[in-house]
């Protein structure tokens, strides 16, 4: 028994801290409305590329054997560890014991197998399958351990074990995945009604019985940046999870009742650009269209300053980042007299379409329609809905120009793909960036990755802008939600509300 002594002593050393230290003590339970402004087009992340889809079921509702965290490092998911051999060939995946699906199925080796099977067969749905078909051997030699082998080292490979495309689904349900998704997540899908919000409950079987904090969790679709603004003020939405109107920014960093953050994000928002299209098949056009946007001013005028201009698909947040924003440094000049060289003295008229989701790409395509009619180019503006843009504009490619956030971490391998939306053909940009993935040292990534970034740059295949900021506002009793965007993914696993 203690000495009456040393309890007083404990008393006043209580005293003498700071009461709101304890405040910062996650306490369990209460609802979280998160608002994002593009709805997903379903909910199966390994089925479409949408980054609506991540942002919502990712780290929430599926889980994938590798994870990353809020300082974007790659820590355990459904694998607690993994090991790689001296060559870099053979990833061995040491499994999570117990975790369980929502409805009720167990996660083993066999599962997991499946799950790569399916992503890298002939017939996938995965939207990513190139990720997975370097792999020519999937060993399971008890029921928690992977092995997987590869057939040449891929830079990459970890990276894409902590995306969407590569988590594991249940092999019974996995059908209804795209509108009733099972996995083993801390939240388990409840509803979704369409065009207006989807809810997640808490899941109690999750195999970190700590998490998650928040009992239900609903994702509220707002493209409308006053809509957005006007509902969290309403006490309608607790979080805007990334705000569309940047201006509004400073006005409620001001208010006591939100909080505002300012962070990084893996994103890129380019002028994306169709390279089979005349005059877009023309390398001297696309230049003079670089020299002709003053990406500072694009930042400054769109973004009120939030944003860092970019000279290439790449985010400076990422490793092996390249700073190439003075390649086209801005100049007009030089922009007409490289209109005047690709045969266009006096200019050309074309079409710029911008979803009308996202208000920053409406905001910026008008400033680059303003800067490019300065050296002759005159586009015309046209808005389209999000479904529209897909399919129109993603799926058929029937566009010249477009304006969007690029917002997948690593994507710069999308430019080894000539049938992209954006139709670029690369041999050079091929051949480097394969020799990239199977870098053997840091030095030799860091390299040719940035090789990889200096080949687009130089063939001006889209206009490089900024790199987006995660903008965040949210009432000031939510805790935990992250100020940086290392993924695009909205893991709201360890956030909470203050009492």
């Amino acid at each position: 028994m203690m000495k009456k002594s040393a309890l007083l002593f404990i008393a006043i050393i209580l005293m003498a801290v700071p009461a709101d230290i304890w405040a910062d003590t996650p306490v369990k339970g209460g609802r979280l409305i998160v608002c994002q402004p593009a709805e997903p087009p379903g909910l199966d992340p390994t089925a479409n590329t949408a980054a609506a889809i991540d942002r919502v079921v990712y780290a929430n509702i599926y889980e994938g054997l590798v994870k990353v965290n809020s300082k974007g490092e790659f820590i355990p998911g459904l694998a607690t560890s993994w090991d790689a051999s001296a060559d870099g060939k053979v990833y061995t995946f040491h499994l999570r014991k117990g975790a369980k699906y929502h409805n009720g199925e167990s996660f083993n080796a066999q599962v997991a197998k499946w799950n790569l099977e399916r992503a890298m067969g002939e017939k996938t749905v995965n939207a990513h399958p190139e990720y997975f078909r370097g792999i020519t051997q999937i060993e399971t030699p008890v029921n928690d351990t992977l092995v997987l082998t590869l057939k040449d080292v891929d830079a990459l490979f970890i990276a894409h074990m902590a995306e969407g495309d590569a988590v594991m689904l249940p092999m019974k349900g996995h059908e209804d995945a795209k509108s009733n998704p099972i996995g083993t997540g801390p939240f388990k899908f409840v509803k979704w009604v369409r065009g207006d919000n989807v809810e997640m409950a808490r899941f109690d079987g999750y195999w970190n019985p700590e998490l998650p904090y928040l009992d239900k969790v609903v994702f509220k679709f707002i493209g409308d940046a006053s809509a957005q603004l006007a509902a969290l003020k309403a006490g309608d939405i607790d979080v805007i999870s990334s705000i569309a109107a940047p201006e509004s920014a400073m006005t409620l960093s001001k208010d006591k009742r939100f909080t505002v953050t300012f962070g990084t994000s893996t994103g890129e928002v380019i002028m994306s650009t169709n390279n089979k299209v005349k005059p877009f098949d023309n390398k001297l056009v696309r230049q003079a269209m670089a020299y002709a946007i003053d990406r500072q001013a694009v930042v400054e005028l769109v973004m009120f300053g939030y944003g860092t201009p970019i000279g290439s698909h790449w985010s400076p947040s990422t490793p092996y980042y390249t700073d190439l924003t003075q390649k086209f440094a801005y100049d007009p000049v030089k922009a007409k007299e490289l209109l005047k060289e690709a045969g266009y003295p006096n200019g050309f008229s074309a079409t710029i379409k911008l979803p009308a989701i996202y208000s920053y790409s409406k905001r910026a395509g008008e400033v680059i329609a303003d800067m490019l009619g300065k050296v002759g180019i005159k586009l015309n503006v046209e808005i389209v809905e999000w479904g529209q843009w897909i399919e129109r504009i993603f799926k058929k490619k029937e566009f010249e120009l477009t304006m969007i956030g690029h917002v997948e971490a690593w994507d710069i391998g999308i430019y080894a793909k000539p049938d992209y939306y954006f139709q670029y053909d690369s041999k050079e940009f091929q051949d480097t960036y394969a020799k990239a993935l199977k870098a053997p040292s840091e030095a030799e990534k860091a390299d040719l990755f940035g090789k990889c970034q200096e080949i687009i740059a130089q063939d001006a295949v889209n206009g490089y802008l900024f790199s987006a900021p995660a903008l965040r506002a949210m009432k000031a009793d939510v805790m935990g939600f992250w100020k940086n965007a290392p993924t695009i993914a909205l893991d709201v696993t360890q956030v909470w509300r203050k009492k």
